[in-house]
């Protein structure tokens, strides 16, 4: 994992590699990976996630989305869930509005993740 300055934000990259995560305890872990640090932004690759996570009826991502918020942390989930999407309307909704609003963010690339960011700053 690694830190990055981004503007006026610190983020903080996950490793793309490791156990898959999604549930509450996760986001607690992530957290903990940060505290004492200045993070603003967890980016996690989307590879990372469980598939179920991105199974909006299993409200795994709901969970997910409001412990970091509780903890005031905006997440960055990067890379193409296209596929989830395709199956899901209620999915597209979501990431259409959690983009929209800017807070938190789904992103492609990092292309899309910076784009997504200066539209925010």
């Amino acid at each position: 994992m690694a830190s990055e300055r981004l503007g006026n934000l610190t983020l903080f990259f996950v490793a793309a590699d490791g156990p898959a995560i999604g549930s509450e305890q996760d986001a607690l872990d992530l957290l903990g990976e940060t505290y004492g640090t200045e993070t603003d932004m967890l980016v996690v690759p989307s590879s990372r996630f469980a598939p179920e996570f991105f199974d909006l009826s299993t409200r795994l991502a709901g969970h997910f989305f409001q412990k970091l918020q509780n903890y005031q942390m905006r997440l960055a989930i990067l890379g193409d869930i296209s596929e989830h999407v395709a199956r899901s309307k209620a999915l597209g909704d979501f990431v259409g509005e959690t983009n929209r609003r800017g807070h938190h963010l789904f992103a492609a690339d990092r292309a899309a993740l910076e784009a997504g960011l200066s539209r925010r700053s």
